[in-house]
């Protein structure tokens, strides 16, 4: 039960979120909410000591505080914050926190470049008729969740929760 909890609720949450704000541009407070609950409940089952899940904890708050900071200065949204907050959490003070945040960054930038190539051409896009969400090409701002989504995908495996569902396993 707890490996399935691990394997399935973590990357749910993510792939959610994603396709929320790819499709709405906000990412639902539940999404956050499961995730934070879910490593609460889910830590302690998978072997995790009560120091181990302070500093898990502790890198949710250190996240918190920097996504807190940038979301003041209107550079990140509230969403997006949370979101990024409450996954953190799941990585922990650890190697892993590092590479995810780092693909974050370089997934969230290939986005941007992305959005700014299509906000360009926005006109004859629309024009096309192609099934673009039409925030996507007229919105200033940039559905961030999508590119937590895919980093999370990519340094999940790393998490200290998935290599301890992975050795129980084994």
């Amino acid at each position: 039960m707890t490996e399935a909890a691990i394997f399935v609720v973590f990357p749910l949450c993510l792939a959610i979120a994603a396709f929320s704000d790819l499709l709405t541009m906000t990412i639902p407070n539940r999404v956050s909410a499961i995730l934070l609950a879910t490593f609460i409940v889910v830590a302690p089952l998978a072997g995790l000591s009560l120091t181990a899940i302070g500093l898990h904890l502790l890198a949710g708050l250190a996240v918190f505080g920097v996504c807190f900071a940038l979301f003041a200065i209107n550079v990140m949204g509230g969403g997006d914050a949370k979101l990024l907050t409450a996954s953190a959490v799941w990585f922990g003070l650890t190697p892993a926190l590092v590479s995810y945040l780092m693909y974050v960054s370089i997934f969230g930038g290939v986005l941007t470049l992305i959005l700014l190539a299509l906000r360009s051409r926005a006109t004859m896009i629309m024009a096309s008729g192609l099934p673009v969400p039409n925030h996507l090409l007229t919105a200033r701002k940039v559905p961030y969740g999508i590119a937590i989504g895919f980093a999370a995908f990519v340094a999940y495996p790393a998490s200290p929760l998935m290599q301890a569902a992975l050795a129980r396993l084994h």
